[in-house]
């Protein structure tokens, strides 16, 4: 994918390794690999910031395609020909004036991610993941998902001519099934939740060689993911807002806009400031809210999770310890909201912008509004909610 820059530099990737997010240790990028082999816990990617800051410059993005990739140096794929490019990321940041002037907090805005390819942000990390897998010669692809992700996953592994295997909760949406099946993936039900899926994955991954892409388990879906923060910067004329709420199941996405936000500072793009993180749970499904609550770095698996949002339907998530010490380092918050909450705000969000909302969406301005009734975030505060998919695919809830 070309790119068009003023400046005479080559634009490639500024990689340079991999660190463990928990114990620090370094291990070469070029290689198929999940977790950390010492300690268990999520890789992250080291870039090259100052090389990465010659090319990637304000002046330079103004000239480039809206579509993700336009942060190719802080992205891992090394050979632009490896990039599958469907169209995904520069979504909209949609001021919702109506919807901020019902709720008394007039800078109320919308990230709405329902615009990317398969319907939800779901497709940054994969296109990300599943770019830099087949650079590296993986042959197949595996991922446990209660939905969005599975879709994203059988796209992009479509795309690339690979061969995809999902495994879903047996009470998944039809729409999600449907989806994956459609894209040409191997769909197989299992009787449980998520984690359950998972185990069912590393099965076949240690048995068939399938490489393993689920949530923080490999180190390319949060780059990909991250590319919100970039996105936001840059759409807020590289200034953040004052609090940023996001729906929180496995929370790639929240760990990997802090990690965007310390890349931009460091490549003096934007200043120190950060809003205030929001992780938003589901009140039948919230580890990340009780361990917050506790003063804990990690969640103990949830019993009996149960929301009608699939994306927040993630009993454990072995990120936690990242999510955690994000929110705290933002002086950010945690909290719940019901499935009745959800689909109340959901509406109310789409009554008001236009926008039909997955339930996830509608619990980020359930949490808004809670949020303002406390005091917590005040009426003249900038506040983003990310709308993570379409609420197409949860058409069932409105039947």
């Amino acid at each position: 994918m070309a790119i068009s820059t003023s400046s005479t530099e080559s634009i490639s990737s500024a990689m340079i390794d991999l660190e463990c997010g928990m114990c620090g240790t370094h291990y070469s990028a070029e290689q198929l690999i999940n977790l950390c082999p010492m300690c268990g816990k999520p890789l992250l990617v080291r870039y090259d910031l100052a090389r990465a800051a010659r090319t990637l410059t304000r002046e330079a993005l103004r000239m480039r395609q809206p579509n993700m990739w336009r942060y190719q140096e802080l992205l891992p794929v090394r050979d632009p020909a490896s990039i599958i490019n469907l169209g995904e990321g520069w979504t909209p940041l949609i001021a919702a004036t109506r919807l901020g002037q019902r709720i008394g907090c007039a800078a109320t805005y919308i990230k709405d991610e329902s615009l990317n390819p398969t319907g939800s942000f779901k497709a940054r990390g994969q296109a990300a993941a599943i770019s830099r897998a087949r650079e590296l010669g993986a042959t197949a692809i595996a991922i446990p998902s209660a939905g969005n992700a599975a879709g994203a996953m059988s796209a992009y592994a479509a795309a690339a001519g690979l061969p995809a295997h999902v495994f879903m909760p047996a009470d998944v949406p039809l729409a999600f099934r449907a989806e994956c099946a459609a894209l040409g993936a191997h769909v197989t039900l299992v009787d449980g939740l998520i984690n359950d899926c998972g185990v069912r994955v590393r099965e076949g991954a240690a048995l068939h060689g399938w490489f393993d892409v689920s949530t923080l388990r490999e180190p390319y879906r949060i780059e990909g993911k991250k590319t919100m923060g970039y996105e936001l910067a840059e759409q807020l004329d590289w200034r953040l807002p004052d609090v940023l709420i996001y729906p929180t199941g496995g929370g790639t996405g929240l760990i990997g806009m802090w990690k965007a936000f310390d890349e931009l500072e460091t490549m003096g793009l934007i200043g120190p400031k950060r809003p205030r993180l929001v992780c938003v749970q589901a009140a039948g499904c919230a580890p990340i809210v009780q361990a917050y609550a506790n003063g804990q770095e990690h969640a103990p698996l949830w019993q009996g999770a149960k929301t009608i949002a699939d994306g927040l339907r993630v009993p454990i998530a072995i990120g936690d310890f990242l999510i955690i010490r994000a929110l705290r380092a933002s002086n950010g918050t945690a909290l719940t909201v019901s499935d009745q909450e959800m689909l109340t705000y959901t509406n109310m969000l789409g009554a008001t912008t236009g926008i039909f909302a997955a339930p996830e969406g509608g619990a980020c301005l359930a949490a808004q509004v809670k949020l303002l009734e406390s005091g917590w975030i005040a009426p003249d505060e900038q506040v983003v909610l990310l709308n993570t998919g379409s609420g197409l695919k949860y058409a069932h809830l409105w039947a």
